[in-house]
């Protein structure tokens, strides 16, 4: 129980919302800068590192309330950790906090990849990282594998949800669509939960899950190239779901056919250097942003493409509490929940395929593996050993 004031619940008198401290705010700041700076493998990586650093470490939230927040992100569009970021941010800080923790998950990324743009338009190419990924995959693997073993007893409450969950992966393998499968995972869960008070004699339920997926319409504009930079980018986080492959797909199309400002290849180093960096990979934007219009373009590209996300978090905090409200929508984040726990699944086998491929880097994430159930060390310090052996095993080979 936080201690921040005297009085009732953080020092608040009964009755009224507690008042946010200063001291929640530089902890919100402060952690999420780490995880800003650590947080690399993508959005199951990033979600497992929140996963342990808020709720087994911290204790900020529990686990059922934490896979709540990460099905509920997944209804929205944008960068699903960036938004679970925001909103943990919001529940341990309120408006402030969902700021801080948006910005500060954000930064540390962005200016990495803005320094790398700088080196990329000046020298023709960027620093290499590969020897740093070498070490630093493989303990990435093995905290996505713990935060799933974690979450596992809290998400999977059933036979029937364990039976979705499978089968979720199976189509996630298959290649199916990522969001075709989130959303099939919650109607099939909350169908299921109708159909059993209709046996039971209960009310009929209804089941509606509008999905806005058409693309708002953003003619060309005919002011400041930057002015068109921010719109095109405020367009894409507006409407972008699913994996880095929707985002390629989109940047594409705007950037390369549309607008034909950057080359394919541009393209793709920019996606890679959002992949090999921490944070979101959704900072490919801000490397485009750069090639476009210097750190100029950079900043007001990083800004566009993550503004809807605040927004759209900001608007879900009002549902998310109430989606446990009610039988049927309870049933629907239970099958989302599922989906979303497959996804990451999926998602650490696929790493594990590409990334371990010899016996160190096998030793690496089961040492990492075996520290995590032994010790509550920072992961911090799981990244910096990779990345230490990565650097090491380059330049000695």
């Amino acid at each position: 129980m936080s201690q921040d004031l005297p009085g009732g619940r953080d020092g608040v008198p009964e009755g009224r919302e507690p008042t946010v401290t200063w001291r929640r705010l530089r902890e919100v700041t402060l952690v999420f800068l780490k995880l800003g700076l650590i947080a690399f493998g993508g959005p199951a990586a990033h979600t497992a590192m929140m996963r342990d650093e808020l709720v087994r470490r911290r204790g900020w939230v529990s686990d059922q309330r934490f896979v709540d927040l990460m099905g509920a992100t997944n209804l929205i569009p944008g960068p699903n950790s960036t938004e679970l970021a925001i909103h943990l941010g919001y529940d341990r800080g309120r408006w402030r906090g969902l700021v801080a923790a948006g910005v500060c998950f954000i930064l540390p990324a962005a200016l990495i990849v803005t320094a790398l743009a700088w080196g990329y338009v000046t020298y023709g190419s960027t620093p290499a990282v590969q020897g740093l990924l070498y070490g630093i995959v493989p303990a990435v693997i093995a905290i996505i594998v713990h935060a799933l073993s974690g979450l596992l007893r809290t998400v999977i409450k059933s036979v029937w949800l364990a039976v979705l969950a499978v089968a979720a992966l199976a189509a996630y393998l298959l290649g199916l669509n990522e969001l075709l499968i989130l959303a099939t995972g919650a109607l099939l869960a909350a169908a299921a939960r109708s159909a059993r008070r209709l046996r039971a004699g209960g009310p009929e339920a209804v089941l509606a899950l509008p999905l806005a997926l058409g693309s708002p319409l953003f003619p060309d504009p005919t002011g400041a190239q930057l002015a068109q930079l921010f719109t095109t980018m405020l367009k894409i986080g507006s409407v972008l779901y699913g994996s880095g492959y929707v985002l390629l797909a989109f940047l594409r199309g705007d950037f390369v056919d549309r607008l034909g400002w950057i080359t394919n290849q541009q393209l793709i180093d920019a996606v890679s250097i959002g992949q090999v960096t921490p944070g979101p990979l959704f900072t490919t934007a801000t490397f485009l942003g750069y090639l476009v219009a210097g750190p100029a373009g950079a900043f007001l590209a990083t800004v566009a493409i993550f503004l809807p996300s605040f927004v759209f978090v900001g608007l879900l905090t009002r549902l998310t509490d109430k989606l446990r409200s009610s039988d049927w929508t309870s049933a629907l984040l239970d099958g989302l929940n599922a989906a979303a726990l497959a996804l990451m699944a999926g998602v650490s086998l696929q790493l594990a395929r590409n990334s371990i491929i010899d016996p160190l880097t096998a030793l690496i994430a089961l040492a990492t593996l075996a520290l995590l159930w032994r010790t509550k060390l920072n992961n911090a310090w799981y990244i910096a050993a990779g990345a230490a052996i990565g650097l090491a095993h380059t330049l000695l080979t």
